[in-house]
């Protein structure tokens, strides 16, 4: 009996110890992740655009050119989104994709397949993943809290012959049952009436039938599936 014991013990401490191991080989692996995401995007903060409208942006032209499945350049203020986003022929192809094709857990933000690069569809959506260290779409969240809402206004989409300005009218978190409204490419059914019946925050506008928006969406956990979106109007 005290020899079996002994083993059990034995065998409880391995598997302690083995528990513990792969623990810190897992957090290992995130702090990786987390290293490589950030080395990739300093290695591209030398194409982030100027705000000069008026010259057209240079910057992403060259963007463009090193890394040629590049659209343009995200930025929105008080968060830490500032990034190029990328189109595929594939939706799936940049999830865990860095810009030269490597593999890379955090991807890249990249435009709906179906979208126009230049923005002409009444819907552009552009994903990313919500990473824990608040780098791609992590700070998304922030909209979710209505005094963050109101302060930050406005968005930033730089091209390479025009700048964006978008100006968010509705946070929303949404139901997998619910998103063909939202990922409606055309705007077409009950689009604006949904988001504004769905928002958590919202903000009154007048939409014309010329009207253009721009989604940005990324994972969400209150429930199984769910996602967070943020709306904006090109203004």
């Amino acid at each position: 009996m005290k020899k079996l014991k002994t083993a059990l013990c034995t065998v409880l401490a391995l598997c302690f110890i083995a528990a513990i191991a792969y623990s810190g080989y897992r957090i290992w692996l995130i702090q990786a992740d987390y290293g490589e995401e950030a080395r990739m995007h300093d290695a591209i903060m030398d194409y982030r655009p100027e705000p000069q409208p008026e010259q057209g942006n240079q910057k992403i032209i060259d963007l463009q050119a090193q890394y040629p499945d590049a659209v343009g350049w995200l930025t929105v203020p008080n968060t830490n989104i500032d990034y190029p986003f990328v189109q595929y022929t594939d939706n799936g192809y940049y999830l865990r994709r860095d810009m030269n094709g490597s593999h890379a857990a955090a991807g890249t933000l990249f435009m709906d397949c179906r979208c126009d690069k230049a923005f002409l569809s009444r819907n552009t959506i552009l994903y990313g993943h919500h990473m824990k260290n608040g780098s791609m779409f992590g700070t998304l969240k922030s909209f979710g809290e209505k005094d963050f809402f109101e302060a930050n206004r406005y968005g930033t989409v730089y091209l390479p012959g025009k700048t964006l300005t978008l100006e968010f009218f509705a946070y929303i978190i949404v139901d997998p049952s619910t998103e063909s409204e939202i990922y409606n490419i055309d705007l077409s059914g009950g689009y604006f009436a949904y988001t504004k019946q769905s928002a958590k925050q919202y903000r009154d506008m007048d939409f014309t039938p010329e009207d253009r928006i721009v989604t940005l969406s990324t994972c969400a956990y209150e429930f199984d599936n769910a996602r967070m979106v943020l709306l904006g109007k090109i203004t």
